[in-house]
């Protein structure tokens, strides 16, 4: 199998850019990314980080399709709940403010991975997506309360229910992402957007973004008892029938067969 890369770079002073580059694979997540994601976020020497994909994409979310079914249940669990959540975690806790910049299609796991940025500017005709419901998947509580906070409970019904995806102008309609340019301006805006936060007060940039986090996490509390319950119902997705079936039947574009087990 081959493997996605993270490619880095400083495109302006205090400016560190992550680009995930799978090109074979829509930019899928795979270890090696989100690895290199969460050690790039955590040791930047940087004031301001960009994350964005290569080859015209953002991301298609998690790489699983060429899991043996044999091991599917152990593999795929181990991708989405641990190199996955590091990622994840890197983002929500760095003190740097962070951007996402959407050249591409941004599906699934890639989609959180946008949203977990405090900033998001999608190039005109992309889509975003969560195609959970299409593959069996019940998404982790952590990953569907980011999206209640940004979108709202209903919008979050709708994109997890539905399956469908939406356009980056319905996305900015949403609140999904901040602003929509034409393909050709994304980078070079993210890039003015990203020089103009290093260039504002870091102990105000960074002691609002904490503010922030700390209210919504606040707000985020569950009981102890409610919250082993829906990790345990996450995990038992990836053992079901329906999961696999979801997956075969994605990579095979037909529709699924679901059996409900």
């Amino acid at each position: 199998m081959n493997s996605g890369r993270l490619l880095t770079d400083t495109p302006a002073e205090g400016v560190l850019r992550l680009t995930i580059s799978n090109p074979d694979k829509g930019n899928a997540l795979d270890h090696g990314i989100l690895d290199g994601i969460a050690h790039a976020v955590r040791e930047a020497d940087a004031r301001c980080i960009v994350l964005t994909g290569g080859h015209g994409m953002f991301s298609s979310g998690y790489d699983i399709g060429d899991i043996p079914e044999d091991v599917f249940a152990e593999q795929a669990e181990k991708l989405v709940a641990h190199p996955f959540t590091s990622a994840i975690d890197a983002l929500d806790g760095t003190d740097l403010p962070t951007i996402a910049a959407l050249p591409g299609h941004t599906i699934g796991g890639g989609l959180e991975l946008a949203l977990a940025c405090d900033l998001r500017i999608a190039a005109d005709g992309i889509k975003l997506g969560m195609p959970p419901a299409k593959l069996g998947l019940v998404y982790s509580h952590t990953g569907l309360r980011r999206f209640i906070d940004i979108i709202g409970a209903p919008r979050t019904r709708e994109l997890f229910l539905l399956g469908r995806n939406i356009d980056a102008r319905r996305a900015l309609d949403w609140g999904m992402v901040n602003e929509v340019v034409i393909g050709s301006d994304l980078q070079d805006t993210a890039l003015d957007w990203a020089t103009e936060l290093v260039a504002n007060a870091p102990l105000s940039v960074q002691g609002n973004k904490r503010v922030i986090r700390e209210l919504l996490r606040a707000q985020a509390e569950l009981d102890p008892d409610v919250e082993r319950e829906l990790i345990a119902l996450r995990e038992a997705c990836f053992a079901s029938e329906d999961m696999k079936e979801g997956v075969r039947a994605f990579g095979e574009k037909r529709p699924a067969r679901w059996r409900g087990r």
